[in-house]
């Protein structure tokens, strides 16, 4: 019998069974508990400090209450912290990425993705070097500066010498004003020594979804191949962390188990990173089971509706207050919309999900013949800019944090000190201003430069401020790109 240990290395002890199922209990008898939320609710809200802000963020039992709570004025209070949480610490930026897919062999029998081995219909195909090159040139003219990298576990097609030789190839191309300056990775579970040569060349954050925390359904959904392996699989984060990769990233796959079940996984598996190692998750991920090749998404009984989708966000910004959240083009324009009001602070955009599905083809036009999934948010990257704008978000495709070594415990560091607004803020309209003189529509460019004029007067610091100025008047003047804080 496993017993709950937060800073237990064994997965079935810091995702422990019991302590899930006893802590949906204790939020379904709680749920209702005015005066107890009341106090949740409070221990949440952002704290101003001569500093900045703090926040205490909440556990796992804690965010199960609100999350089961179905008082409409809860909910609505839920809602209303998380923004204020995320403009707290984030303020209105929304970080931009896209992801580029390398190889789509894959050895394990994963029942939800398209991937699976035994999906005989679907192509199988693996970037070269020279179409790794077109596939970021590519994405180079969007305007992307931050890829997350992602293939399937094949020791043959993908062993992790083709991924670090694509991450050199990608860090190599400069095309024009265009260079990916950030490459984040999302492959397979692997050893501490695999992590350690994904750090040495130079990768973001790592990336890895546990897809379901409910060991038995873990492994039913993944019948066959290295996945299958559930403690290999959630204990992963550790041997990242100890090969010296400081950024990680979790994120389950809801609709495989139940959602509220996910949920206390997830908030412990962030509680289990900051007893161990200090920090916790860079980034936490939600995606959702969508329609693709050979799946079904009806075929899972643990759907979940756009509402409790969306709550599901927002309780998430309430306990893990630091870390960035993301939402890809899986979910709809609408659906995205509200969750930037959830805490969300990253967005996918102008997303391809197929194996080269960038290169010679149009924005309007996408391959469908490889997609991992069905891309519901189909704008252009441009597009995407333009709608972040006019929703009151700064568009950012700054890397600096990465750049300059300040991760893991130095980033949550100087996003605890509310040092974001001197630092995150101007960059991002640095970068935002690279984007709008070297790939923005004459539309775009115009509603650009308004928001750049209005959001320099929100840098705290005076000499930080002129700096930009002078950072953005070089950028528009002349080649001069890559400033940064």
């Amino acid at each position: 019998m496993f017993e709950y240990n937060p800073k237990s290395l064994k997965a079935e002890e810091f995702i422990n069974h019991q302590e899930i199922l006893d802590t949906m209990a204790y939020a379904e008898e709680h749920k209702n508990d005015v005066e107890l939320i009341h106090q949740i609710l409070e221990k949440a809200r952002p704290q101003k400090t001569d500093k900045g802000y703090s926040c205490a963020g909440l556990t796992h039992r804690e965010a199960s209450v609100l999350l089961a709570s179905d008082l409409p004025e809860v909910n609505e209070r839920i809602f209303e912290i998380a923004e204020e949480i995320k403009l707290a610490f984030y303020g209105n930026r929304i970080v931009i990425f896209a992801p580029l897919y390398l190889s789509n062999y894959c050895v394990n029998g994963c029942l939800y993705c398209p991937y699976h081995l035994k999906n005989k219909h679907i192509p199988r195909k693996k970037l070269t070097q020279d179409e790794v090159r077109e596939e970021v040139i590519a994405l180079q003219d969007m305007g992307h500066k931050r890829l997350a990298i992602e293939a399937g576990e094949d020791p043959v097609n993908n062993p992790l010498e083709y991924i670090l030789e694509c991450i050199n190839t990608i860090y190599s191309v400069k095309h024009k004003n265009g260079a990916i300056r950030r490459v984040n990775v999302n492959i397979a579970a692997t050893t501490v020594e695999n992590y350690k040569k994904l750090k040495d060349a130079g990768i973001g954050t790592y990336i890895l979804f546990q897809e379901t925390y409910h060991k038995e359904s873990y492994e039913t959904l993944h019948p066959t191949g290295p996945k299958h392996d559930y403690c290999y699989h959630t204990e992963a984060m550790d041997r990242a962390m100890e090969g010296g990769i400081d950024d990680v990233g979790l994120g389950v796959l809801f609709g495989l188990e139940g959602y509220k079940y996910e949920f206390a996984g997830l908030i412990m598996h962030a509680e289990h990173l900051e007893a161990v190692h200090g920090v916790g998750p860079h980034t936490i991920s939600v995606p959702r089971v969508k329609p693709a090749d050979d799946i079904d998404p009806e075929e899972f009984n643990n759907s979940l509706s756009d509402e409790t989708f969306e709550k599901i966000a927002a309780c998430i910004r309430l306990a893990v207050p630091y870390t960035g959240m993301i939402i890809s083009t899986r979910e709809t324009e609408a659906v995205r919309s509200k969750m930037l009001k959830c805490g969300v602070s990253q967005v996918s955009g102008g997303s391809r999900t197929s194996v080269g599905g960038y290169a010679g083809y149009s924005a309007d036009e996408r391959p469908h013949d490889t997609e991992q999934f069905d891309v519901s948010d189909q704008r252009s990257l441009d597009e995407v800019v333009k709608w972040l704008m006019e929703s009151g978000h700064i568009p950012s495709f700054c890397t600096a944090c990465y750049r300059e070594g300040r991760t893991g415990d130095r980033f949550m560091s100087l996003c605890k000190t509310g040092q974001i607004q001197n630092c995150c803020h101007p960059n991002a309209l640095i970068t935002l201003s690279e984007y709008l003189e070297d790939y923005a529509s004459p539309e775009t460019k115009e509603v650009g430069y308004k928001m750049i004029e209005k959001e320099l007067m929100n840098v705290p610091k005076e000499k930080v401020r002129e700096i930009a100025k002078q950072h953005i008047n070089d950028i528009r003047t002349s080649n001069a790109r890559d400033f940064r804080f």
